[in-house]
């Protein structure tokens, strides 16, 4: 009665002031006299009024600008998931879709279209925004580089480093006495081309170095250490070469950019001597989320945005100001951590990707057009190689490294993704760069990077040393071997205790590794350290606890299931143990509208669907990430359902079919390390009726007859399941009774389910 009362006095109110409204707008109309108001022209339809309306929103800048971002946003994630696949840094799938959606592609096939989603009026805008992300990123850059680290390995790393740059930009500048004549703008000295050249051989792409160093497990290892500081010195000489190119080519001549070089030295000490200390302190007194309060936060971008200011206005480009600013942010690796984390999303996928097509709008090679052009493009990227690859190479081999680590460093410093892009429009707005020798460029910087990966695996192809690091670890041990992978600490705890109840009572003829991957966009290698210990401090301290010694792996990865099997197989363990847990909207509309969604766009479904995994994977009861693993794994794979049930004393262990006689085993390993109280049942009456698995059994009651049972009447349903804190099955006993929706299923208690 209350709600009727309610809904009527809302209809009453709403009545009256709908009436009252309409009175005003009709009294209004009698102030309209001698005003010339125009009337609609009645010739003109509704409709036809509407889709003018659309017409003109569409065209509104506010409107442009978003269906921008949206089609830049979506074709980089397709393209940078295309190259993940292949195992390419994203970065390379991004760029190229820059370059499709631009004239080179888009341009070509859909002219229209390209020209209405990217009129020449609207780049201004893609080039400001485009600019934001590019401050951001080179913000992040800056606080990714470690200087402590880089002073206490600069001795090993500056000769390298130092080759690494010196011999580039020399071939750079001889590869410009060349081209000048054809290719340099009218107007731009030869000083600027030249140093401006040389200097787009030497840049090496520090972020995508460090995630390739990351992936590859290697960044542990004294290789990994000495090539992550190269590519550090390297950056930042770069960066300092850079501005005095820049101050040169602005100034027109090396004494007239003396003044400009002087001040931007000058400005270098103020932010080093006494901006740096200032932010030090505010970043000891605000390390933790908690703490760092919005007006903290506004100090670090007013310091990030005032130096990029700065810098422009002395000459050298507002992203070395950003970069600056990123390097004396105070080295808190929590407070880092923090920091990026606040601006990493919106600068990397909202603001990069803009850049990216940005430049692939620049990026025109149709005007290569005849074999001479390509010959001149083919020139660059050798030189480019030559001068990094085999100068970085060199130069390792002269300061005592082997060959094989020599030419991993050689084929790492090559890399130039972002970083050259970078050098290259900054080239390009300053007019010294044309757009024939630009497209050059940008191709050459596609091709070093990609080669990147290829190279790394020829190298350790040809030397015959396994391409991880992580499998000579573990290669070691020649035991009964079970590896767990766990990605949240607590399910590690839990695989571990299952784990210790298969092998405590045999533990010097066992061994457990402990495996934890990273999502490689989440990892910076400052903080590396300090995620590994907080990964596995709940697992070591749960190890202490059981009394079992575990190993532990940890790698940065881009593909996380391959990288568990990849390990596992290489490891040639006996058992892999992994979790999965259960999603917060099953049983819930959303749950259903979430899981029909991501069965039809899950991108390693369509894959499957193309290259006809998909029958491996047909009503499988498992997630996508789960069937690969089981697929791809060539050991025996336990997954591990935690219902929090605690210890493993009372186990049930259904036999559904032949293939179930793995299951035996297990049964032995948890009577035998454990004591527990093992119910084998039969609901199907496949035991009755099969002699050896029968025979088994018997075996092991004959053994341990007050540890095992054999039930071939009782009826599985809730009250019995429940007695129970173990339910060992197989995968297809698993599927049996996913299919068979058993009414109890959800009662059960912890499942490990047995891929044998």
């Amino acid at each position: 009665m209350k709600k009727i009362k309610n809904a009527l006095l809302y209809i009453g109110i709403l009545g009256v002031f709908l009436t009252l409204i309409y009175w005003i707008i009709q009294t209004g109309k009698t102030l309209e006299a001698g005003r010339n108001i125009i009337e609609p022209q009645s010739n003109i339809s509704y409709f036809s009024e509407f889709i003018q309306s659309i017409l003109q929103n569409l065209a509104h800048p506010v409107a442009l600008i978003l269906a921008q971002v949206v089609t830049i946003i979506l074709v980089s994630r397709v393209f940078g998931f295309i190259f993940s696949k292949i195992h390419q840094p994203t970065v390379i799938g991004e760029i190229i879709a820059g370059i499709a959606l631009g004239p080179s592609l888009l341009g070509v096939l859909f002219p229209e279209f390209s020209l209405a989603l990217f009129p020449v009026n609207s780049l201004g805008n893609l080039s400001l925004l485009s600019q934001i992300g590019l401050i951001l990123f080179m913000f992040m850059v800056g606080m990714e580089l470690d200087i402590k680290v880089i002073q206490n390995k600069v001795k090993d790393a500056v000769v390298v480093s130092n080759a690494g740059i010196l011999i580039p930009f020399t071939l750079g500048m001889g590869l410009a006495y060349f081209i000048y004549g054809h290719f340099a703008p009218k107007g731009v000295p030869f000083l600027s081309f030249g140093l401006f050249l040389g200097m787009a051989m030497s840049i090496t792409a520090f972020p995508v170095l460090a995630r390739i160093v990351q992936e590859r497990g290697i960044h542990r290892t004294r290789l990994g250490a000495l090539v992550i500081t190269c590519a550090a010195v390297d950056d930042i000489s770069a960066w300092c070469m850079l501005a005095a190119i820049i101050a040169i080519a602005k100034a027109g001549s090396f004494l007239s950019s003396l003044y400009i070089i002087l001040l931007a030295v000058g400005y270098v000490f103020v932010m080093f001597k006494v901006v740096r200390p200032f932010l030090k302190r505010v970043g000891d007194l605000h390390a933790s989320l908690e703490n760092l309060s919005k007006p903290v936060v506004a100090i670090f971008f007013l310091t990030l945005l005032i130096s990029s200011y700065t810098t422009e206005i002395i000459g050298i480009h507002a992203l070395f100001g950003a970069f600056l600013a990123g390097t004396i942010m105070p080295e808190n690796s929590k407070f880092r951590n923090i920091f990026i984390q606040k601006i990493e999303d919106i600068a990397l996928v909202l603001l990069l990707p803009l850049f990216f097509v940005y430049t692939g709008l620049r990026t025109q090679i149709g005007l290569l057009n005849d074999i001479y052009l390509w010959k001149i493009t083919g020139l660059i990227i050798l030189v480019a190689i030559t001068g990094k690859f085999v100068g970085s190479a060199l130069a390792s081999k002269i300061m005592g490294q082997n060959w094989r680590d020599s030419l991993t460093i050689g084929a790492l410093m090559n890399t130039r993704g972002l970083m050259e892009l970078v050098v290259l429009n900054i080239g390009y707005d300053l007019g010294i760069l044309s757009p024939e020798v630009f497209s050059m460029m940008v191709i050459m910087a596609l091709v070093t990077t990609f080669m990147t990966g290829p190279a790394l695996d020829l190298i350790a192809r040809v030397f015959r040393q396994k391409s991880s690091a992580i499998s000579e670890k573990i290669s070691q041990l020649r035991k009964y071997k079970i590896i767990l992978s766990f990605g949240n600490p607590e399910m590690g705890k839990s695989l571990l205790r299952l784990a210790h109840s298969l092998v405590k009572k045999q533990k010097e003829n066992t061994s457990v590794t402990a495996l934890h991957l990273c999502p490689n966009n989440v990892l910076h290698h400052y903080n590396m350290d300090e995620y590994e210990n907080e990964s596995f401090s709940s697992v070591i301290h749960e190890s202490e606890i059981l009394n079992q010694k575990i190993t532990t792996l940890f790698k940065a990865s881009d593909n996380i299931e391959d990288d568990i099997t990849e390990i596992t197989n290489q490891g040639d363990f006996d058992l892999l143990l992994i979790g999965i847990g259960q999603s917060i909207f099953e049983g819930s509309l959303l749950g259903k509208i979430f899981g029909y969604t991501t069965r039809i766009v899950n991108p390693d479904r369509l894959i499957h669907k193309v290259t006809g995994k998909e029958k491996l994977f047909g009503n499988s009861p498992f997630d996508d990430r789960t069937q690969n693993i089981l697929s791809n794994s060539k050991v025996p794979v336990g997954i591990f359902v935690d219902k929090n049930t605690g210890s493993f004393d009372q186990v049930i262990v259904p036999f559904y079919s032949e293939k179930d006689s793995s299951l035996i085993e297990y049964i032995q390993r948890l009577i035998k390390n454990s004591e527990a109280q093992i119910t084998v049942a039969d609901p199907s009456g496949l035991i009755r009726n099969h002699t050896e698995i029968k025979e088994a059994v018997r075996a092991i009651e004959q053994e341990a007859p007050n540890h095992i049972s054999l039930n071939h009447e009782q009826v599985m349903d809730e009250p019995f399941i429940r007695q129970f804190q173990l339910m060992i099955i197989s995968t297809e006993g698993w599927k049996q009774l996913v299919d068979s929706r058993i009414s109890w299923l959800n009662q059960t208690p912890s499942i490990l389910i047995l891929k044998g």
